[in-house]
């Protein structure tokens, strides 16, 4: 879809839906917010991920501004909900009414309920963490607002292209995320003035202490979701195949993923399942030493960066942002084959390569660390939000 496309389908649609919205628009006037906010925040769910994490996140570094939370999807496990129960914000959890095709209506007269809340409020900031609602609700929100996109794949683009003029600021997580819309813009001949509105900012993570640890084996971890982008099968597969080769490897797996593994290679392999527990999930990368990623595509995993922080060794597939993080050999093993049986064959030979380097192991893991503490502080993360929303 190109950039004009998008624009004419959108502004079909804000026809279309004109009169639902302007009931919702007297609705919001007649059934004020009992709090006061000015910062509005657009969550999907409360689901286990990497990118709630960072939503959560977000929400921590602004909780003096009591800022609300609106989450729009209907949830899968809603398993990271407490992380957002932070003192000062306020939640309103909406999917019930707006997320629902049998009667999509009331999506649109929420649209107007929560876009006059908004314009009541004196300088609001509007921020947007992966939200389908939040691109729905920001072309009626009134243009001294300040609306705000953060996105951490390009999965949305097509769709969110259609929004560019209503968001004064879209920030990505990674590089090569702002690289691929910065390339779109110049294909679809956007407005020159929309690329000067991109910002690239790192996740953040908390850096522990450093503890070494010596393993009788090599101590390889997956974590992650069973999307298919994933691509965990290959992962049980090199884990079959290391398995049959005696080779001195064990392979754990953190994530709803049991439904993937063969149940032969389940037998040697270790199995978490989702895990919420902070102090557990650290304990599992502790005594890990390396975190294996077989993805087709990548935004930059709070795993890695969690690994990367405890001075571990990546080993991934160099997909999208991993290569602005991950340099081979020396703060991580890149895999550079893109056929799933080649991936397969190019990880056990890194792995084995591990195996028979424990110094060259201890150098990456070294190296690792010392970049993440160089570039994911809590610090950095916060100040970089905060000056983008409010200007400080």
């Amino acid at each position: 879809m190109t950039y004009r496309s998008a624009v004419i389908k959108r502004n079909a649609e804000l026809v279309m839906m004109f009169p639902f919205v302007l009931l919702g628009k007297i609705a919001g006037h007649l059934f004020p917010l009992k709090t006061k906010h000015r910062t509005f925040l657009f969550f999907a769910t409360a689901d286990i991920g990497g990118s709630i994490q960072v939503n959560a996140d977000i929400t921590a570094c602004i909780k003096d501004q009591q800022p609300l939370i609106i989450f729009s999807k209907k949830p899968g496990n809603n398993e990271f909900r407490r992380l957002f129960d932070i003192e000062g914000t306020r939640v309103i959890d909406l999917h019930r009414y707006v997320d629902n095709k049998w009667y999509h209506f009331v999506n649109f007269f929420y649209r107007g309920v929560l876009s006059t809340w908004i314009n009541k409020a004196e300088n609001p900031v509007v921020f947007g963490g992966e939200s389908l609602f939040f691109y729905k609700v920001i072309p009626h929100v009134k243009k001294t607002a300040r609306k705000i996109e953060l996105c951490h794949l390009n999965t949305w683009f097509n769709f969110s292209q259609a929004f560019i003029s209503y968001i004064d600021v879209r920030i990505f997580s990674t590089p090569k995320i702002k690289r691929d819309v910065e390339k779109q813009y110049q294909q679809n001949n956007v407005p020159a003035i929309y690329a000067e509105r991109l910002r690239f900012i790192d996740n953040k993570i908390d850096i522990p202490a450093y503890q070494p640890i010596s393993n009788d084996r090599l101590e390889v971890l997956f974590v992650g979701r069973g999307a298919p982008q994933k691509r965990v099968h290959i992962i049980a597969e090199i884990a079959r195949q290391m398995k049959a080769k005696n080779s001195r490897v064990h392979f754990s797996f953190v994530g709803d993923v049991e439904a993937i593994i063969p149940p032969a290679v389940k037998e040697y392999c270790t199995l978490y399942g989702n895990i919420t527990q902070r102090e557990k999930i650290n304990e599992i990368y502790r005594r890990s030493d390396v975190l294996l990623l077989t993805s087709a595509y990548e935004g930059l995993p709070l795993a890695v960066m969690e690994m990367m922080a405890m001075g571990k060794v990546v080993v991934s597939t160099a997909v999208d942002g991993i290569p602005d993080y991950i340099t081979h050999q020396e703060n991580g093993l890149l895999i550079l084959s893109s056929d799933e049986n080649e991936i397969a064959a190019e990880a056990i030979g890194l792995l084995e390569w591990l195996l028979n380097n424990p110094a060259a192991q201890k150098k990456i893991g070294e190296k690792s660390r010392s970049y993440a503490v160089q570039h994911f502080s809590g610090e950095t993360f916060c100040q970089s939000y905060r000056r983008i929303f409010y200007n400080e």
